[in-house]
């Protein structure tokens, strides 16, 4: 892996405090996150999961660099783009990826789960755990597929995957996002095979949305799929992106690594009936920039979200419901804070000004629960922190009144 300490374009500013301890301002930028406040005075926005955080330089200048070009004509992709993908796996997650198997994509993850499920041609139901990101069951329904989701299991360590379940259907598909969102847990190489199996043996496919794998917390080891799947990964296509590694979303790319060629072929085929091709003009200027020239940042990103998940899990102790190892989400339990399980989105905005995202959106399982976004500059993180204490303690405010 890349640090700061040994990246020759590594300098002092790449520091998680001057980078991140500064307030941010995204007014007038058009951004969604905030719009769902509607502008309301003093809320901190902790709902979409979108960094409130300045993105790598890097990414900015070849930005600016490109657009200084007069000609935005149609663009062809660069090959070398699979190249820089495989060294990015190879250098941050230590694993070997076949540059053969790469398709840089002009759209977003979520459109990728749509085209892949269409080349796939899933002729059992799509599985997929719950609690679980909402866009697998817009998708499903959305295609007309019919879909399953499967409760997760849960220990004390927080959540695992059912494995006995998923082993049980014949799927056409098995769907995960790895690590899960909403909670952040980084499923074991294990567990992550066995769904391979369990999609293989049913004739489907595991497609595995892996992208909050690049912010894995230290102490653990994201398993990308295609590198854990071992015999089933011809049966396996891992999905990845820049924009939530780097907060590059609204200018949406992605990359699948799909090992089975003729899956591969199906895919662009199925990409070219509706006009997409590989590529795009300003997609492949923000991948470059991020994978080639990043890892500084992210390194400094981690550190950053790494100290700011410590303080929140000591704040709210018994009320985060899996421990998170990776991302910048935290699944609350809204009972435990002291909140009514319908309605606790609205609760939590009244009583502290902190816009969350509601629990119901994530499927079964996910009612009476909040997910909140804690990748904040350090002035907002500290006023957050503050009114989650005054929510934990009320003996907190009443102090404050005297």
């Amino acid at each position: 892996m890349t640090t700061p300490s040994d990246d020759p374009g590594h300098t002092p500013g790449h520091s998680p405090d001057r980078l991140f301890g500064r307030a941010f301002d995204r007014t007038g930028t058009g951004s969604s996150k905030w719009a769902r406040t509607a502008g309301a005075a003093g809320v901190i926005a902790m709902g979409l999961a979108d960094m409130d955080l300045p993105g790598p330089p890097a990414v900015a200048a070849a930005l600016g660099r490109r657009a200084r070009h007069p000609a935005y004509g149609y663009t062809v992709c660069d090959p070398a783009g699979r190249e820089l993908v495989a060294r990015w796996y190879r250098d941050r997650h230590g694993v070997e990826i076949d540059p053969a198997w790469v398709l840089l994509l002009p759209f977003g993850p979520r459109t990728a789960v749509r085209l892949l499920l269409e080349a796939v041609r899933p002729t059992g139901p799509v599985l997929f755990p719950a609690p679980e990101w909402g866009g697998f069951a817009q998708v499903c329904r959305a295609a007309g597929l019919a879909h399953r989701e499967l409760p997760l299991a849960r220990d004390a360590a927080g959540y695992r995957l059912p494995l006995d379940a998923f082993a049980g259907h014949r799927a056409g598909a098995v769907l995960l996002s790895s690590p899960h969102n909403p909670s952040g847990r980084v499923w074991t190489a294990a567990e992550v095979r066995a769904l391979a199996e369990a999609a293989a043996r049913g004739g489907g496919v595991l497609l595995s949305d892996e992208v909050h794998g690049d912010l894995t917390h230290p102490g653990h080891r994201h398993p990308v799929a295609v590198a854990v799947a071992g015999p089933y990964r011809e049966r396996t296509v891992t999905l990845n992106s820049v924009g939530k590694t780097f907060n590059t979303s609204g200018i949406p790319s992605c990359f699948a690594l799909v090992p089975d060629a003729a899956l591969r072929e199906r895919l662009t085929g199925v990409m070219a009936g509706y006009g997409l091709w590989e590529g795009g003009l300003l997609e492949q200027v923000v991948q470059e920039a991020a994978l080639r020239d990043g890892g500084p940042w992210l390194d400094a990103l981690l550190d950053h979200l790494a100290a700011a998940r410590d303080r929140l899990t000591g704040v709210l102790g018994e009320a985060v419901r899996s421990a998170p190892e990776a991302s910048y989400l935290l699944w609350l339990d809204a009972a435990a804070l002291g909140l009514p399980p319908v309605g606790a989105r609205a609760a939590l905005l009244e009583r502290c000004g902190l816009e969350a995202s509601d629990g119901a959106d994530f499927g079964p399982g996910g009612e009476g629960s909040l997910r909140l976004n804690y990748a904040l500059p350090e002035p907002a993180l500290a006023a957050a922190v503050g009114r989650l204490e005054r929510l934990r303690n009320p003996a907190i405010t009443r102090l404050h009144r005297l």
